[in-house]
């Protein structure tokens, strides 16, 4: 394959899904085991959510239009005539001029349509009570099925569960989910240049970054990563290595040796291992362009640019989706906000940019992205940033005032 025949980010996408069969499996954990997981399936409601009408207020449950009018001068009064106790079932009904006295979270009895607060009330003798304060049909109370309606989609396959899912499934009595097996990940860093953050530095040398930076990423995305270590950049070592992950693993990421240089063998260690191989040697974007991406009987790899912020900008655009689930040639990062960039960024139509911002909102409320310059080794950029904003392929670069997706860290 002719290095540097880059193809777009959603061409390198296409042509690894292309070739990768759905390789998540999936295991049954109780909810309480959950939480990060990537969901196998729809979950779908089988009941409604609350199951009745229910206060969320402590007061009287009564008709609205019997306190039509109601002032702290002129009160409506009504006959309190019952009590709702709490999780027991309302039997009512409620009539003309009726209240019945209901706790925060009590089902609503029949023939209520609203709930006045006890602030709002005052007692006239043991039976009756006047209301200060107009109520409409609705107030303090949620309808049956007002948080999840029976036969609703609550969450979708692919969705990662977050403390809030978990509550959503106990509401509708899930108690196991399916879910994905994590994508066990291997991790190697090649160049002879590389030591491990534990040794002293010497001239010429520098610690390994890209190691522990892909392992956190793996890790945030709900893979299962493995380090395999500094390997030497010579063919036959990192042959070894990268067979060795192959065969405990269902990707690898190779950071480093990508690019056009002698002693650069990452592509042609990937050109060996197997069918149908390397699938393209180059995207166009900046940072991350001599990227590689490759099949190898079923599993994925990945050559990731040496430099720290290339590295982790191409995984979140090729790795991370296929880790969540998202093998689908329509896979893409989602870009939660849209910011305007402080000063005019220079970049060139046919590629797409992706450049690190940090955020500040001004005062009149518009959220801005100021750009944080430096190269792609300085993983510090990466530290100082909220996020990435993004320059499409069809733009000739951008200008200060514009606004752009922004994809958050």
């Amino acid at each position: 394959m002719e290095l540097f025949k880059v193809l777009t980010v959603q061409q390198a996408r296409t042509a690894v899904a292309s070739h990768l069969p759905a390789w998540h499996n999936e295991e049954t954990v109780t909810l309480l085991q959950s939480l990060n997981r990537i969901l196998a399936q729809d979950i779908t409601a089988q009941e409604d959510v609350p199951g009745f009408d229910r206060s969320t207020m402590d007061g009287y449950a009564l008709r609205a239009r019997d306190t039509f009018g109601a002032s702290e001068s002129l009160p409506s009064y009504v006959d309190v005539t019952g009590e709702v106790l709490m999780g027991e079932e309302a039997m009512g009904p409620i009539g003309s001029g009726q209240a019945w006295s209901i706790p925060t979270g009590g089902m609503l009895p029949p023939g209520a349509d609203a709930v006045v607060m006890v602030e709002y009330t005052e007692e006239l003798d043991e039976r009756t009570i006047g209301v200060t304060r107009p109520a409409a049909p609705g107030d303090n109370l949620v309808r049956r099925g007002e948080d999840v309606t029976k036969g609703a989609v609550v969450l979708t396959a692919g969705h990662r569960l977050r403390p809030q899912d978990l509550g959503i499934l106990a509401a509708v009595g899930v108690t196991e989910v399916v879910v994905q097996k994590p994508v066990k990940v291997g991790i190697l860093s090649t160049g002879n240049e590389l030591i491990t953050p534990d040794q002293p530095t010497s001239l010429g040398k520098v610690r390994d970054i890209n190691s522990y930076t892909l392992y956190g990423q793996v890790l945030e995305a709900g893979g299962r990563p493995t380090l395999y270590g500094v390997i030497e950049d010579n063919f036959d070592s990192l042959q070894r290595a990268v067979l060795t992950a192959l065969r405990e693993n269902e990707m690898v990421l190779i950071s480093g040796g990508s690019s056009v240089g002698a002693r650069d063998v990452t592509a042609k260690v990937i050109e060996t291992l197997g069918s149908p191989g390397l699938l393209f040697h180059g995207i166009a974007i900046k940072p991350g362009k001599p990227s590689i991406g490759a099949v190898v009987d079923d599993k994925v790899v990945f050559g990731l640019p040496g430099h720290p912020v290339s590295a982790m900008i191409v995984f979140d655009l090729l790795a991370r989706p296929l880790i969540q689930g998202a093998t689908t040639r329509d896979s893409s990062r989602n870009y939660p906000l849209r910011a305007a960039i402080t000063r005019n960024i220079h970049s060139a139509t046919g590629r797409e940019d992706f450049q690190r911002v940090s955020l500040r909102r001004l005062e009149n409320g518009t959220i801005v992205a100021d750009p944080v310059l430096g190269k792609s080794g300085l993983i510090s950029t990466m530290v100082k940033a909220d996020g990435v904003a993004h320059i499409p392929l069809t733009k000739e670069g951008v200008e200060a005032g514009e606004l752009l997706d922004v994809w958050l860290f």
